[in-house]
């Protein structure tokens, strides 16, 4: 059974930093490509970060970038968004995915920024 599980979530306030963590199971995650999403109400899902699965590539939004770092540990099948300088903006529900032979998501975690 795959499952992609987030947690690090959590209310922060403005500046401050949190490490979301998604642990990976059910497939050969060192094969597959990892994103990290995020999704406000009212606005589209946006991409955030991704790192590939070979070389581990990184690409990030302009909206994180210098501020968020996404990194994989193989071995513990687990990819993480270490997110620094935190905005009220940065505040939505924070989703991984596995892209691959197949497409895998997570279930979410919140992550708020505020005063």
């Amino acid at each position: 059974q795959v499952q992609l599980v987030e947690s690090g979530g959590g209310l922060v306030q403005p500046g401050g930093s949190l490490r979301l963590s998604c642990a990976a199971s059910g497939f050969t995650f060192s094969n597959y490509g990892m994103k990290w999403y995020r999704q406000s109400p009212g606005k589209e899902r946006e991409l955030v970060a991704s790192i590939s699965s070979t070389c581990g590539a990184k690409n990030y939004a302009d909206s994180v970038k210098g501020r968020f770092t996404v990194s994989r540990d193989n071995a513990k099948n687990t990819v993480y968004l270490q997110m620094n300088s935190l905005k009220p903006e940065d505040t939505a529900t924070y989703y991984c995915n596995a892209w691959g032979r197949s497409v895998y998501w997570g279930q979410g975690t919140q992550v708020t920024v505020s005063s």
